[in-house]
């Protein structure tokens, strides 16, 4: 009998085997599919002319940029380990790990694996459970703080939660690995701040460490660490999210860039916008720097990925001295090379193609950076920072304004003789180009519905035409008319603080044309990747 029982039992696991395989194919399928919407770049840069202390500083420095992305994972999704030991199939696996999690960030964080629900827009930052309206009349001073997590108490009532004590392991991990790295760092202002950092991370107080990241200007290497942005709160956009970013910087191409910051104040005087709405004066002493990027980790990494960098978000320090704007120069070429010239190719009329340029892409990637830094930071009748104000609006907003302001700070700079590189001409197909670039990210992503907001203001305005042969011509003389009415317009509700008008704004024009959609869904079916993603680490670089 022994025999026939292992029989049957084989027999019954074919059965079951066979029943599971169809979907598991199809899963197969659809995730190789996904993978493919992604172009892999790695991540390397010439370190031979560092010191051998700086090669090891960087070494130490990407070990404490994986204790962020631990964390990142915890913010977005939970329990890591749990959710991989659910999923088998490899390729599921590894668009998980591109996601953050089972919902696709460039395709409205819709779920891509079987059984999991709608994602949270508030992520992990507040309980499941929790209503708006429970957050709303709870008093509690530090509920909108960027640097808390919102749980319950032992009796279910709502309390906030240091980043500190949340993640006090992990930061204790990252405080020390950085704390190693400074003992190594010869240059003054690394040491400094990695040394703050570290302790920003034990005390919950990130300001004075983002002075200290402002002053440091000589060194070679530059670490962003720690909870930074707030897009991944979605449901506030009060709460920042831990990523990391190691960078080694290109002196040539930095120092094309020093000029500029001088300009800033003049600049902010002309912005096309009543008086109230350009009062406050951006700092100048802040630098622009090119860098490699050699590791990405957290929310940075998450999705679609970072070209540039303005920090910090402190709009204190914003007046008091200004931000510091990073261009990732080989992440940016990678973008443009696989992604913006072949989707201008398939989409731009050929008499304009000749105005993509990558001096271009470089010059509007840099100057929306520089606008963040730019504009009104606190609304002008009282209602406090206009990031407070309009709520988890605000993202959406303030990409929009970096994209348009970037692109009217060019023009300016091209009228003042100031750049002469090209025409500014390059600089609006570009920008135009990049739109289509951009909305492949989704309405799910601030970037992606900050550039269907624009379109849709150009469309209005005349800034282009689309043909009847499906190619869009760029009309300069209405776009340039656009993009001034447009930045006054948006610089107006960020300074009024309106949410209700930026929320009904977004909902309206934030969203995907059919005309959009069908020329997207062209490129897509060219197999044009949506992003890049990247092959990075220690393996690739020593």
């Amino acid at each position: 009998m022994k025999p026939r029982i292992i029989n049957i039992f084989a027999v019954m696991l074919t059965l079951m085997l066979a029943s599971c395989n169809p979907g598991e194919k199809k899963l197969t399928e659809e995730m190789k599919a996904n993978l493919a919407k992604f172009k892999e770049v790695t991540l390397t840069t010439d370190l031979n002319w560092l010191t051998s202390q700086e090669r090891e500083i960087i070494s130490i420095l990407i070990d404490a940029a994986a204790v962020m992305d631990d964390i990142f994972w915890m913010q977005a999704y939970g329990d890591r380990e749990e959710l991989f030991a659910k999923i088998g199939n490899e390729y599921a696996r590894n668009y998980l790990k591109i996601h953050y999690g089972p919902w696709d960030r460039l395709d409205n964080n819709k779920p891509f694996i079987p059984g999991f629900g709608e994602k949270l827009p508030g992520a992990k930052f507040y309980p499941e459970d929790m209503t708006v309206a429970e957050f709303e009349s709870w008093d509690d001073p530090d509920k909108t703080n960027l640097y808390t997590i919102v749980s319950r108490d032992s009796e279910g009532k709502l309390k906030t939660v240091p980043y500190s004590e949340a993640y006090r392991e992990q930061h204790l991990k990252a405080a020390d690995l950085m704390r190693k790295a400074a003992d190594l760092a010869a240059d003054a202002g690394l040491k400094k701040y990695l040394t703050m950092r570290a302790e920003a991370l034990l005390s919950n107080d990130y300001q004075p460490s983002d002075f200290a990241w402002m002053e440091m200007r000589e060194s070679n290497i530059d670490f962003v660490v720690g909870p930074i942005e707030n897009y991944e709160d979605q449901l506030f956009g009060y709460k920042a999210a831990h990523e990391a970013f190691v960078l080694v910087k290109d002196p040539v191409w930095s120092a094309q860039l020093e000029k500029f910051n001088a300009m800033l104040p003049g600049l902010q005087a002309g912005l096309p916008v009543a008086p109230e709405y350009r009062a406050e004066q951006p700092g100048t002493d802040a630098d622009m720097n090119v860098y490699d990027a050699i590791y990405y980790a957290g929310d940075c990494n998450a999705g679609s990925k970072t070209i540039a960098i303005n920090l910090p978000n402190d709009p204190e320090i914003h007046l008091a001295i200004g931000s510091r704007k990073l261009q990732l120069k080989n992440s940016m070429k990678a973008k443009f090379d696989n992604i913006l010239m072949p989707i201008a190719t398939m989409l731009i009329d050929e008499s304009q193609r000749k105005h993509i340029t990558f001096d271009a892409f470089f010059e509007n990637t840099t100057f929306h950076e520089v606008a963040h830094g730019m504009g009104v930071k606190n609304t002008i009748n009282g209602k406090g920072p206009a990031r407070e104000a309009l709520k988890e609006q605000y993202s959406t907003l303030e990409e929009a304004k970096a994209d348009i302001m970037g692109l009217w700070l060019v023009t300016k700079l091209y009228e003042m003789g100031e750049i002469t590189s090209g025409e500014v001409m390059n600089n609006y197909v570009t920008f135009f180009a990049g739109i289509f670039r951009s909305s492949r990210f989704g309405a799910a992503s601030s970037h992606g519905k900050a550039n269907m907001l624009a379109m849709k203001y150009f469309a209005d305005n005349g800034a282009f035409v689309y043909q009847d042969n499906g190619y869009y011509r760029v009309n300069l003389g209405e776009m340039k008319t656009a993009v001034e009415s447009l930045l006054g317009r948006i610089l107006e509700v960020q300074g009024n603080g309106d949410y209700e008008a930026a929320r009904a704004w977004i909902e309206s024009d934030g969203i995907m044309t059919e005309t959009l959609r069908r020329d997207l869904s062209r490129v897509n079916d060219a197999g044009i990747p949506v992003d890049i993603v990247f092959k990075q680490g220690k393996e690739v670089l020593y």
